[in-house]
């Protein structure tokens, strides 16, 4: 599964959005198109429309054009994707598939989809969208290909709402790990290359069904590396020394993971032990072991499929325990881990945009626009990704005439 190292490749920003625009149907869109690109890539600071828009242009009109063609033009962003996800896979073939969610703050509560999110990684609560984000992640770099917008119940259920954003009638209210598979559906029909493992992320400390994640990536028969919590249950077989089997499960005995393989825990007679490095360097103690998943019969995705589940234990006290489940239970621990490791990139990505690519500098309110604007800002931040060149001179002449 070892990825191939990054290499920056030398094509104009001219010659980027070309190909990844050359979907747009009108000559117009794609130009304005390009200025946004350039813009979001060689302007310093905050990315609001007006500065976007001195950048590439000493037209005073150029600002009021930027923001029709991000919030008004209705051109269709998904072949745009399409066209960016191909490009991205020739320039590093990508190890895995990832999903993570962006929580994007916001001030206002009339932007599309923002509502107030309680943080369990900050212990507060926020104004915010959360945008669920498909990933190519290869071992140099992790980058943005598709997106979906969370709509709590308040903007999905909410005629009004609805027709002032603009949200279209087939956006409904979807949890998050339910946009996280539409995301792996469109990778697999969009996709040049073959499928992926998926590592997918939707932080289950707050809530998310990861339980209804694994069950839908078991029936696409998708390859996962999926961080879990302690208290998920598993099946381990009758033979164990354990606990009693939880009634009406028949197949063998229902541990929590935490209980399974934590500190202190009924350990099973499988288990391997790895010495490894963290996140920050430390020493880092995998251990594994087999399992089922209960509670889907014997017809079920998960009936009688294997499992391996991983606790990986640092040695450094600022660390907590961290679980994870996989499919690949035939692939060495190395690999594994190395496929986990692409999550910590993409959070990595994810602040890369925000503070340097105008991720959370969007202007409008409407559902199109907010995917306008996704899509125009992972362009600029894949192709950053990919050369690593000194900014370029802005080309204000390109729109002088505008």
């Amino acid at each position: 599964m070892a990825g191939r190292a990054l290499t920056h490749v030398n094509t104009s920003i001219p010659v980027f959005t070309e190909q990844i625009f050359e979907c747009l149907p009108r000559a117009d869109q794609r130009r304005w198109a390009h200025a946004y690109v350039r813009a979001l890539l060689t302007t310093p600071g905050k990315k609001s429309v007006r500065r976007l828009a001195a950048t590439v242009s000493a037209s005073p009109a150029t600002s009021q054009s930027l923001h029709q063609f991000v919030n008004a033009s209705p051109w269709d962003w998904n072949p745009v994707r399409t066209e960016l996800a191909r490009w991205v896979e020739r320039q590093a073939p990508p190890m895995a598939w990832v999903v993570d969610q962006a929580v994007l703050r916001k001030r206002g509560e009339h932007s599309c989809g923002v509502h107030r999110r309680f943080l369990p990684s900050t212990g507060r609560s926020v104004t915010c969208q959360v945008g669920v984000g498909a990933f190519l992640a290869s071992a140099g770099a992790a980058a943005p290909v598709d997106w979906r917008l969370l709509l709590p119940g308040s903007w999905a259920k909410d005629p009004e709402r609805r027709r002032r954003a603009r949200i279209p009638s087939d956006a409904g209210l979807r949890t998050a790990e339910q946009h996280a598979l539409d995301l792996i559906d469109s990778l697999a029909t969009t996709a040049g290359s073959t499928p992926l493992p998926v590592v997918c992320s939707l932080d289950p400390a707050a809530g998310f069904g990861v339980r209804t994640l694994l069950h839908g990536l078991a029936l696409r028969g998708r390859d996962f590396v999926v961080p879990v919590p302690g208290n998920l249950h598993v099946m381990v077989g009758r033979h164990l020394r354990t606990q009693r089997p939880r009634s009406g499960d028949g197949y063998g005995l229902v541990l929590t993971a935490g209980s399974l393989l934590g500190a202190g825990g009924g350990m099973p007679d499988r288990v391997e032990t790895v010495t490894r490095r963290d996140a920050d360097g430390r020493p880092a103690t995998v251990v594994s072991s087999f399992v089922h998943l209960p509670g889907q019969g014997t017809s079920g995705a998960h009936a009688h499929r294997t499992y391996r589940l991983l606790a990986v234990r640092s040695d450094s006290e600022r660390r907590p325990l961290q679980f994870w489940l996989t499919s690949l239970i035939h692939a060495r621990t190395e690999s594994v881990l190395a496929l986990a490791r692409l999550l910590p990139r993409v959070g990595e990505a994810v602040r890369e945009m925000k503070d340097g690519f105008g991720l959370l500098d969007f202007e409008g309110r409407s559902y199109p626009g907010w995917h306008h604007h996704m899509t125009l800002v992972s362009a600029a931040y894949a192709y950053d990704r990919f050369t690593r060149q000194a900014p370029a001179v802005p080309e204000r002449h390109l729109l002088a005439a505008v």
